[in-house]
């Protein structure tokens, strides 16, 4: 067999098989380029409960001060993993009364939100919702 047809013999399968290699080249090659992302499967989860989490008003256009919240504490339960749980103080935690665009309100209901760091969830809020009440401002 001559040279020249030993080059030009099955030269379809030749391109493509050199393009499938350059093809896995540059997949694998991306793939040793990303960071390693560690994943434990059998993490530990904590469990972690605040009794008498104060519940504060707050609004970006009235003044909160005259907002009367009943009840006035809430208890929440938050679970995460087992070393951000044990870190977790209770002044990183925030229950929450949202009364934007509320001027006055007698015996309103809200949901409570809980604002919590990162990676740690909330699994219950008790009770969920608070009676607001606010009295219009005498001038």
């Amino acid at each position: 067999m001559p040279k020249r047809e030993w080059m030009t013999k099955d030269l379809t399968w030749k391109l493509f098989s050199l393009i499938l290699a350059v093809g896995l080249w540059i997949t694998i090659h991306n793939l040793r380029d990303t960071p390693d992302v560690v994943v434990t499967p059998f993490a530990t989860i904590s469990i972690v409960t605040f009794t008498n989490l104060p519940v504060l008003a707050v609004s970006a256009n009235a003044d909160v001060h005259s907002a009367q919240i009943i009840p006035n504490v809430v208890t929440i339960k938050l679970s995460g993993p087992s070393d951000a749980i044990a870190v977790l103080q209770s002044n990183e935690v925030h229950a929450i009364v949202n009364l934007t665009d509320i001027d006055t309100a007698s015996g309103l209901r809200l949901n409570v939100e809980v604002s919590a760091p990162p990676g740690v969830a909330l699994d219950t809020i008790d009770p969920p919702k608070v009676s607001v009440t606010i009295r219009p401002a005498t001038e």
